[in-house]
């Protein structure tokens, strides 16, 4: 057990070592960001409510994607647990800023950035699951190119689907978890049915699909320069030699 432990600990030194560093700082900040965006609701009717954090959810499907491309998706998936991790420092940051006594006024400010535990802990294991969803998707898809497994149709095939899939069930977990677990209780008895829960993370799930699309040709791009540099190679012989 302990040198498995050395052993993934080495392997996610490499890890990091291996993926550009503006991959991994754009996946911690847009999943900081979408901790932060979802504070304010955009859209809200008996069928859909969106908030902020769709502006940039789709970025950090789309790291996922290119690293689950380039490394695998047991690779993607660490990156996803670094992330969280980074979100919940962050978080715990702003609750101790929201908690500090001031002269000034600043609550509304505080109860911003303070947070909700349960909201906190209800993204928190939405986005994990969906993380590893999306990733294994990605990488299954990607199996069945045989002819072509680098090619553009492979690229949007694994990524539209696994994305859609993936912010479902984002969306769903978040949703029963927040207002069907703890809502009721913290809530004044508020809660969502589960047609609600599950109408909304379909059509939140088809929104984000839409960003994903817009944004994709910017993934495959990204891909296409790093096979030419040679991003990952090592990584890669040392996985399979594993």
């Amino acid at each position: 057990m302990k040198n498995r432990l050395k052993e993934e600990l080495a392997d996610t030194k490499r890890l990091f070592r291996s993926i550009p560093a503006v991959i991994p700082a754009l996946f911690a900040i847009s999943v900081v960001c979408m901790n932060l965006l979802a504070n304010k609701t955009i859209y809200q009717s008996e069928l859909l409510a969106l908030d902020g954090g769709i502006l940039v959810s789709w970025l950090s499907f789309l790291c996922m994607d290119i690293v689950t491309k380039a490394f695998g998706p047991k690779a993607a998936t660490k990156l996803s647990l670094f992330a969280i991790a980074v979100n919940l420092l962050v978080c715990l940051i702003y609750y101790i800023v929201s908690v500090i006594p001031t002269e000034t006024d600043y609550t509304a400010f505080n109860s911003i950035i303070g947070g909700t535990w349960f909201i906190l802990l209800s993204s928190t294991v939405a986005f994990f699951c969906s993380a590893v969803i999306n990733n294994f998707m990605n990488w299954g898809i990607g199996r069945l190119f045989k002819k072509n497994p680098d090619g553009k149709a492979a690229f949007v095939t694994r990524s539209y689907i696994s994305t859609f899939l993936g912010q479902f069930f984002d969306n769903l977990i978040f949703a029963v978890l927040t207002f069907t677990v703890f809502a009721p209780i913290y809530w004044d008895g508020f809660h969502w049915t589960a047609v609600q829960c599950v109408t909304c993370s379909l059509l939140g799930a088809g929104l984000e699909l839409v960003m994903e699309v817009v944004f994709s040709p910017i993934g495959y791009y990204v891909l296409k320069q790093w096979e030419r540099d040679g991003v990952g190679a090592d990584y890669r012989k040392r996985e399979a030699a594993v």
